[in-house]
């Protein structure tokens, strides 16, 4: 006979193993009893349990039905596989130990069942509530089960055996269907409005209300699907909405929506305005199984808001719009006018300087004469003079417009151009005003210092440009309104945010007679907002768009022995300008429009001084300044930031990117000058 370092024989390895049979095939719990150590447990070995217990053992480990064991004078505790989750967090510490120790939170409720099953009397409770701690928290559930004695070889009473089966889910669900349905026997008692019950995907009534009869017309629609009950509104969108809260289960609320009824058998229909909420009815189980309606006929209050609407668009209308729409232009012909003032520009500069101020003027000329029958171009009367554009310039002066609002706000305004020719169809001064009243609109509710992303896409039958913001964002309530007449934002106190409620309807207007579509979202107050406008695109393929920086090859030869000055800016007006002044002052100056060309021309013409835009589109002005200070011939340049940001924080960003100077939008002339004496002294 073989004998092991330990004394044992092979024959007590098969008796051993051969004790723990019915053990075997018990799922997980039957592995942790084979392995268990079973030293701290009143029960002892399983080698040791009377023949009773591994019959009871061995059946409810086979068991897929939640059961237990608790046997002996201490009553050990013994479990399979589904009765795992019923112990939550106890397990597996439950196993071999004590039935009190393990459950004693409930052994009030569960301590006087185990004594009438221990004296021999089987027991049985339907949905017991209990507080059980399973998962570190007190939890209300609810258990079906049995308690049965198990007697020994003897025929005494060694124990108990249950089958259990937790019901919680089901009896919440319960208790929720009640409730509802109470909830709705209390609302069809006391409420006013109109109410209606409708079941099934066919939108069954069931049980509708007086005031929802007379709001129909008294007509019989209980038992009818809604289809079939109420022919008219077939097509007004309410049955597709009813559709929709079935489907989803995610309720609907309308304020104030148009239904047209035939509350007459044989008369006209009649429009009536109604506030109303869809609520998805739910079974035990969470499915929906119907909706309730709630709501009340409102069109009395709307005729009155509608009257009180219209007069005061006739009293306000054409100061707000002059005054909403009127600002931006001012801009650029101020600065060109003080340019021209000072008389020392040369004849290109005062052509270009004229120029800007004619565009300007003629385009506050092309929106007073819109804004002054302000219905007919909400009502897309308004005749269009159409040609092929390319949306990537229109973004430009528009850009111009709003640039003196974005930089008194020290907004980052970013370009993400498309890259490639952007054509569509369009009237030129009514696009760059829809895209200005954007921008404007932006700029105005983004608070100082704030982020603008404008970007222009390209896609196979459509041209979108898009303007998002990080600022005070739209109310729930009011995005669907966005694009009314009127809506505005919240004012602040100061007046000097909340808009006249009169350029998004102006928006709007132009771009549907334009054959396109404008849309806005945001998350809610305080998390931005985002409008974009969607243009059909032009099928053929245009030619490529001029350079951008070819505007500023006319000064790179000039050099009349002052300083050598690049202006690098996207604004093309506003680099123009600051261009035209350094020339009045005796310097050679080049100017660029982004940073790529800035970086060709300076890697080329190794400019004195760089006056660089921190907001351009291609990269920001702290990156551009990296990279001339790695060119070994732009190295001792000195590089002066010119922005609308004046924070310490950006001031030390521009340090460490490279920057001599840090200069705040608008720029003092004198400020400028100082700065060029210093570099000039350098050279």
């Amino acid at each position: 006979m073989q004998v092991d370092e330990k004394g044992s024989s092979h024959a007590d390895t098969l008796d051993h193993a051969g004790a723990l049979m019915f053990l075997s095939g018990g799922g997980e719990v039957g592995a942790m009893m084979r392995a268990h150590d079973w030293s701290g447990s009143p029960l002892g070995h399983p080698r040791t349990w009377p023949q009773a217990l591994r019959t009871v053992v061995g059946l409810m480990l086979n068991s897929k039905f939640p059961m237990f064991v608790a046997w002996g004078p201490e009553l050990g505790f013994l479990y399979n596989d589904s009765y795992r989750d019923v112990l939550g967090a106890k397990h597996p510490a439950a196993l071999g130990g004590r039935f009190h120790d393990i459950w004693s939170e409930i052994w009030h409720d569960i301590g006087p069942l185990t004594e009438r099953a221990l004296g021999g009397e089987a027991t049985y409770a339907d949905r017991l509530y209990l507080v059980m701690n399973r998962h570190g928290y007190d939890e209300p559930t609810w258990f079906t089960f049995s308690y049965s004695p198990v007697r020994d070889e003897r025929g005494n009473i060694a124990g108990m055996y249950c089958a259990c089966v937790e019901v919680t889910d089901q009896v919440l669900a319960e208790k929720y269907r009640n409730e509802e349905n109470e909830r709705l026997r209390g609302l069809f008692a006391q409420a006013p409005g109109i109410m209606a019950v409708l079941r099934g995907p066919e939108h069954v009534f069931e049980l509708t209300n007086q005031s929802y009869m007379q709001l129909v017309g008294h007509r019989p629609v209980v038992g009818k699907a809604a289809r079939e009950a109420l022919p008219e509104i077939v097509g007004q969108g309410f049955l597709e909405l009813l559709d929709r809260v079935y489907t989803t289960g995610e309720p609907f609320v309308g304020h104030a929506l148009p239904v047209r009824l035939q509350r007459e058998p044989e008369g006209p229909p009649e429009e009536r305005y109604i506030d109303f909420v869809y609520q998805p009815i739910r079974d035990e189980n969470g499915q929906v199984t119907g909706i309730f309606v709630e709501g009340s006929d409102v069109t009395a209050r709307k005729l009155v808001e509608d009257e009180l609407r219209a007069a005061n668009r006739q009293k306000d209308q054409f100061l707000a719009m002059l005054a909403h729409e009127l600002r931006n232009p001012l801009a650029p012909i101020m600065t060109a006018a003080h340019l021209l003032k000072l008389g020392r520009l040369e004849p290109r500069s005062v052509a270009n300087a004229s120029e800007i101020i004619v565009r300007q003027a003629e385009h506050m000329t092309d929106l007073v004469n819109d804004l002054l029958d302000v219905s007919r171009v909400t009502r897309g009367l308004v005749a269009l003079e159409k040609e092929e554009l390319d949306l990537n310039v229109l973004v430009a002066a528009a850009v111009e417009q709003v640039r003196p609002l974005v930089d008194t706000r020290r907004h980052a305004l970013t370009l993400q151009l498309s890259g490639q020719p952007a054509r569509v169809t369009g009237d030129r001064t009514r696009l760059v005003q829809v895209i200005s009243n954007i921008l404007n609109n932006a700029a105005k509710y983004t608070a100082p210092g704030g982020r603008i992303v404008l970007a222009v896409t390209v896609a196979a039958e459509r041209v979108t440009v898009a303007v998002r913001d990080n600022g005070v964002g739209i109310a729930p309530e009011v995005l669907p309104y966005i694009f009314d007449l009127f809506t505005q934002a919240e004012r602040t106190p100061d007046r000097s945010q909340g808009g006249l409620g009169i350029g998004l309807a102006l928006v709007k207007s132009l771009v549907a007679l334009h054959g396109g579509s404008v849309h806005a979202h945001s998350d809610g107050l305080g998390l931005g907002s985002e409008f974009s406008i969607c243009l059909p695109c032009v099928a053929r393929a245009p030619a490529q768009m001029p350079d951008a920086g070819a505007a500023g090859d006319a000064d790179a030869g000039h050099d009349n022995g002052n300083l050598r000055v690049l202006v690098v800016d996207d604004n093309a007006d506003a680099a123009q300008m600051l261009a035209a002044l350094l020339e009045v002052q005796g310097h050679a100056v080049s100017v660029e429009y982004d940073a790529r060309g800035a970086l060709a021309r300076a890697r080329n013409e190794h400019p004195d001084v760089l006056l660089l835009d921190i907001g351009l589109p291609d990269m920001d002005g702290y990156e551009l300044a990296r990279r001339l200070r790695a060119q070994p011939e732009n190295a001792d340049a000195t590089l002066v930031a010119l922005t609308g940001y004046g924070q310490s924080q950006d001031r030390a960003e521009a340090r460490q990117a490279g920057f001599d100077h840090y200069l705040v939008k608008p720029a003092d002339l004198n400020e400028v000058n100082e700065v060029l004496s210093r570099a000039e002294a350098r050279r």
